[in-house]
Order: structure tokens, then sequence, then C-alpha cells
């Protein structure tokens, strides 16, 4: 027989991407010095097309994973686009309505927000604690807005009034960048990593080309080649969200302590930015500032009070999961030796009687060998839930006590009491009728009882070897049999 051999299915590659963002840059150059003219609409147009490519791919990148991130980064890049739509509008000589510029600026202050909310939100977060950082989030898009705005409404804007719309968006641009390092460098998933990497990269190209444009070039009209600076990153953020697994990754990892301070810091940047920012407007909105102040303020203390409600159901869950069995849903032997030394204190307080029951399912070997596990492990399924079933008192505890062993405590119970309870136990298994390839053709249990009428100061251990004594004697009177030893 030959060999087999199995082919995988190649990954795409960049290559198409990479030189359709060539002829992209080459379109672009050659556009706007050919025909000079026309140069303010061909470079507006294609500033428009090319982040909508991005947001293109990077929604279609998101059914392979980490779709959250993706797929607000595809929303921002819309955000952007759309906010230069309304420049087209007036290089087009089209009609401008009159709130179109202040559009302009909410889809430019918008177009970060999404962004800022995923690199401040980690998606391990409750969707209760998630809601709160979206609403920071849109609080901090709603003040960087109207800090813009109060200076762009101005019939005309100085130098400094220009500065500070400018400002804005380099400290937004800025932010992103250094938000997007931290979470790539904390990111242990390899799709939050490919996006974390592929978000820093195109930040890291953005903020610098945004930079230059509205500092160095804020005076000039749109048609020169240093408008090609702006394609650059939402090209490259094309190529990255279209190569497949040749994502941007590292090889480096933070220790444990590490990437849980970066998680943890994490939401701590949306309340930071919206107090800085709010304080930046207090001069000339102090209205609307003292809002930015109350709401960082109360929402982030709502996701305080909602993360450790979190933590505490989360800790109870594992608490839970601590005391129980998996298989059969009973109580484990750490939590039933706890309860019982509570309950041997409690006796040896109020000098009352107690009772241990050890209880051992018949042939069980047998019938998981001959049976199989599978089998074996139904067969203590039903018997747990059977014995659970017969625990009337609240102060009665049944527990799994290891293999195919089961213990019961009984508080303040006579032997008389605790004989029949032990017969009814011993019933309530056999009526279940479970095949077994023993002697008797079906599952039955023997149990050895211990008991105590006065607790005394002596160690909790010496009921349970009385009990245990007493299953064995039980075992040996030919199984299916209760025996009951007094101390």
């Amino acid at each position: 027989m030959g060999d087999i051999h199995v082919t995988r299915p190649r990954e795409r590659g960049p290559i198409i991407p990479i030189a359709g963002s060539a002829l992209f840059l080459a379109a672009h150059f050659i556009g706007i010095i050919s025909f000079p003219h026309q140069a303010g609409i061909i470079s507006v147009g294609l500033q428009v097309v090319a982040p909508i490519l991005a947001a293109v791919a990077c929604y279609v990148r998101s059914r392979k994973g980490y779709a959250q991130g993706w797929r607000a980064l595809a929303l921002a890049l819309t955000f952007w686009s759309g906010g230069l739509s309304i420049n087209l509008l007036e290089v087009l000589g089209l009609p401008n309505p009159e709130p179109g510029p202040s559009i302009s600026i909410l889809l430019s202050v918008l177009y970060g927000v999404p962004i800022l909310f995923t690199v401040a939100s980690p998606v391990t977060d409750v969707l209760s604690v998630r809601f709160t950082d979206a609403c920071l989030s849109l609080a901090l898009g709603i003040v960087f807005f109207i800090h813009s705005f109060t200076f762009s409404s101005t019939a005309d804007m100085n130098s400094v009034e220009v500065f500070h719309i400018l400002l804005a968006f380099d400290v937004e641009n800025l932010l992103i960048a250094m938000f997007a390092l931290v979470r790539f460098i904390a990111s242990r998933e390899q799709e939050e990593r490919r996006f974390f990497g592929s978000l820093l990269v195109y930040a890291s190209l953005y903020t610098p080309a945004a930079w230059c444009l509205n500092h160095l070039f804020h005076d000039t009209d749109y048609g020169i080649p240093a408008d090609l600076m702006i394609d650059v990153p939402f090209l490259a953020l094309w190529v990255m969200a279209t190569s497949g697994n040749n994502g941007v990754v590292h090889n480096f990892s933070l220790a444990v302590r590490q990437e849980r301070l970066i998680l943890a810091a994490s939401p701590l940047m949306l309340p930071a930015m919206l107090l800085a920012v709010s304080a930046i407007i207090f001069p000339a909105k102090p209205a609307w500032a003292i809002a930015g102040f109350a709401t960082a303020t109360l929402v982030s203390g709502l996701r305080n009070v909602l993360t450790h409600m979190t933590n505490l159901e989360e800790r109870d869950r594992l608490a839970r999961l601590a005391q129980i069995d998996t298989l059969t849903n009973l109580p484990n032997r750490r939590y039933f030796e706890e309860r019982y030394r509570d309950e041997w204190s409690r006796a040896v307080r109020a000098k009352m009687p107690l009772a241990v029951l050890m209880i051992d399912i018949d042939h069980f070997k047998m019938l998981n060998d001959g049976l199989g596990h599978a089998q074996g492990d139904n067969c203590l399924r039903n018997v747990a839930q059977a014995l659970g079933n017969c625990a009337m008192r609240a102060s009665d505890m049944i527990a799994r006590y290891g293999g195919e062993e089961f213990v019961a405590v009984l508080p303040a119970a006579n032997p008389a009491q605790a004989m029949q309870f032990a017969k009814m136990l011993k019933q309530a298994i056999y009526d279940l009728d479970l095949h077994s390839p023993g002697p008797k053709g079906r599952v039955t249990i023997s149990i050895g009882i211990g008991h105590t009428e006065t607790v005394d100061q002596t160690e909790p251990a010496i009921l349970l070897k009385a009990a245990d004594d007493a299953l064995y004697v039980a075992k040996n009177a030919g199984r299916n049999m209760e025996h009951i030893k007094l101390l």
C-alpha cells in the first residue's frame, strides 16, 4: 500500500492586495499630476475609497476570528470615509447643507469611538460591563465633538483655534496607537494578536500621516502629492486584513501577572481620557465639561460594581465546583470532611448523638469491568441520585467518598433512626433494578453504620472507623446488608 499524502489548502498570500495597493497609489499620483484641474476631486475621491476597501476587508476578516475587533475597526473606517465624503461635496462644488461641516467633524470624531472601545474593553468581560465601556466611549466621542465644534463653529478661525481642533485629533490618534501597542503586547490568543498587531501597524502609519497633513498642509487644498500619505495606512490595513494567517504576530510573552495587570488597567483608559478632555473644554463649555466629569465618575463606578458582582458570582461558582463531585453531582469528599468536622464539633457542644453511614456498591468492579466504564459511570450517577433523594432532613448529607463508595452523616439520629435510614437507602437502590453481572443480577449496596450516643472530645475519625468496620461486616455477611457499630 502506498503512502497517503494529505494536501492542505494553501493560505492566500498578500500578493494581490500588495499589487492592488501599489496600483492604487500609482493611480492617485498619476491622476493628480496628469489632471491638475481635477486633482482635488481625484484626491478626495480616492481618499474616500481607500478606507472603504480597508473596511470591507476588515469585515470579511471578522469571520475568521476576533470578530468584535475587526467589525469595530470596519465601523470606524466607515465613519472616517463618511466624514471625508462631506468634504467631497465641497470639492465637487455641489450644494453643501448648513450642518455639513458639523456632520463631517462628528463623523471624524466618531471614527475613534469603536476603536477606543475595542482597545479598552476586553472581550472576556461580561456584556453588562462592556455596555458601560461602550457608554464611556460614546461619551468620550461626544466631548471630543464638543471640543472640536466649539472652535470650528466660529466664522473666522485663527491659528490658535485651528490648533485646538487638530490637537484633539492628534491626541485621539496617538492614544489609539499607544493602546493598540499595549494590547498587542498583552495578547495571548493568536487571532487577538493578529488583530491588535494589524491595528498597531495601521495606527503607527496613520498617526504621523494625519499629523503631517493636518499641521504642515492644513492650509493647502486637496490634490497635492502629500495626499498619498493618508492612503498608505488604509492600504496597509487592507493588505493585513486580507493576508490570511500571515498577519502581524509576536513570539514573546508576558508573565501572567503582567498580562493580568494590562487587562485590568485597560478599562481605566476611557474614564481617564474622558476626565482629561472634559478638563480641556471646561473654560469654553463648563456645562459639558461637568457632564463629562459626572459621566466618567458615575459610569466607571457602575463598571466597578458590575465587575465586582461578576467576580463574586464567579467565585461562588468555583466554590460550588470545588464542593461538588462532577460525575454524581453529590458533595465531594473534601466538602464532606469539612461538613463532618462541623457536625462533630456541634455534637460535642450540644452533647447530641451522631451517626455516619459508609455505603458501598456491591460487586462494582465486576460491573465496571464486565459492562464497561461508561455503564459503570451511569450506575454511579443513578445510585447517587437515588441516595440523594432519600435525604429528607436539611441536616442530613450524602456525599461521594471515592470510587464506588458513598458516605452519609445523620446529626441527632439515634441507632434505630440510623438503621431505618440505611434500610431506606438499600431499598431505594434495589428498586432501581439496575442490571449487574453480580450474583443477584441487579445493583445492590452494603451499608456500615457508626453511631455514638454522646460525642466526646475524641477525634472525629473514630466514628468513620466504626462505620468502615461495620461495612466490612455487612459485606462479609453476604452483601445487600446493613450493620451498625455502636461507640
